[in-house]
């Protein structure tokens, strides 16, 4: 039994995981008609290759979510030849704009080349008139989020935190050695399978810092379609300065996304985008723990422990001027007590200055993700 079914199994059963509903977005009418194509998954192993494009073959249960700003519907199926439960995502392109294509393509694309297990896998990518097809694994408890929602909706215990986070952070350390930004890392595109494997989504969002076989320091460029992922960016993309940004961004992003877990709720999130920009721009003794960035947050976080030692190798005292961020500061809307190891790691991804952050190698060696934890497997 996994560490999830430990927590959820008891309470609700897996099919009763489905997002809120969201409302329906127009958008403008573009291209169809190009040629279907099909593309093999990473594995090798019969019983996980998934590669008809004959949609007969899936046989759609239910509606489980909707995706890529409400334009895609995604789908419980069962491929009818082996019986496999599977993950169908179907989007008609000819709502999608050429802007949204190219980023569809570029998803499709770049999931067929990554190769590792915390990197969410298309099994099958088919078009059927102006309809794609995405075929993927099911992964039984759906994104963090939804997690979050149905289950947690105080927050998670630091443990299902530690090994939602490690699986995570996995994943963006290989996308960053292979020279890529992911850019919309949040709780709704981290999944989590039915034997307790996280993988990465979201990767219509990323950027290649290789271009013309040369790997570029920083990147200048705002990400499209970026409205909904604001709350995770980091100050200096939201910036958009001349001195760009870098893989340093996505460690932000890990940070807001450990609030994001601990308290159940997003920082920023009724925040309107100057404001939130402005709190960001502050630094330090800012904190996204802090009551104030929450809506309708009342209790504290509890901690015993400022100038913790940052758990890779470093000691970190974060201040701002001559103040030093301490228990008054670290605030959150529920009443838990959080541990020191796991208030060092939200501090160092949110150092204002990317630089001070760790990488998301270094971050692994984390002593928060050193303390002993059930394995998922």
């Amino acid at each position: 039994m996994s560490l999830l079914d430990c927590f959820c199994t008891s309470r609700t059963q897996v099919e009763s995981l489905r997002p809120e509903k969201q409302s329906e977005t127009s958008t403008h009418q573009n291209l169809v008609g190009e040629p279907s194509l099909s593309l093999l998954p990473p594995s090798t192993r019969a019983s996980e290759v998934i590669c008809s494009t004959n949609v007969s073959h899936y046989e759609l249960q239910v509606e489980i979510g909707r995706g890529f700003d409400n334009l895609t519907s995604v789908h419980l199926a069962r491929h009818t030849p082996t019986g496999t439960l599977v993950t169908v995502k179907i989007t008609n392109l000819e709502n999608c704009t050429e802007e949204r294509l190219k980023a569809l393509q570029k998803a499709v694309i770049l999931s067929h080349f990554f190769r590792h297990p915390n990197i969410t896998t298309y099994w099958t990518v088919f078009t059927v008139g102006s309809w794609l097809w995405v075929i993927s694994p099911f992964m039984a408890y759906g994104s963090a989020s939804q997690l979050l929602r149905t289950y947690f909706p105080d927050g998670m215990s630091e443990t299902l935190i530690r090994n939602i986070l490690f699986g995570a952070v996995r994943g963006l350390n290989y996308l960053h050695q292979n020279g890529c930004i992911h850019r919309s890392i949040k709780a709704s595109h981290i999944l989590i399978s039915g034997d307790g494997l996280v993988t990465l989504s979201g990767l219509s969002h990323l950027h290649s810092l290789i271009k013309h076989g040369q790997r570029h320091r920083a990147v200048y460029e705002f990400p499209q379609f970026s409205t909904s992922v604001q709350p995770w960016l980091s100050p200096e993309l939201l910036r958009q300065d001349l001195h760009g940004y870098n893989v340093k961004s996505d460690i932000y992003s890990v940070g807001i996304t450990a609030c994001e877990l601990a308290s159940g709720q997003v920082p920023f999130q009724d925040m309107h985008r100057t404001q939130m920009l402005l709190q960001k721009l502050k630094g330090p003794p800012y904190s996204p723990l802090d009551i104030s960035i929450f809506p309708q947050s009342e209790s504290r976080m509890k901690n015993s422990r400022s100038g913790v030692d940052s758990g890779i190798g470093e000691s970190v005292h974060v201040s701002s001027g001559t103040r030093t961020v301490n228990s008054d500061r670290l605030q959150t809307p529920s009443s838990k007590t959080f541990s020191p190891a796991f208030l060092s790691l939200v501090q160092l991804c949110l150092q204002q200055d990317p630089e001070k952050r760790p990488s998301a190698s270094s971050l692994l060696s984390h002593v928060f993700f050193k303390q002993p934890y059930f394995e998922f497997l």
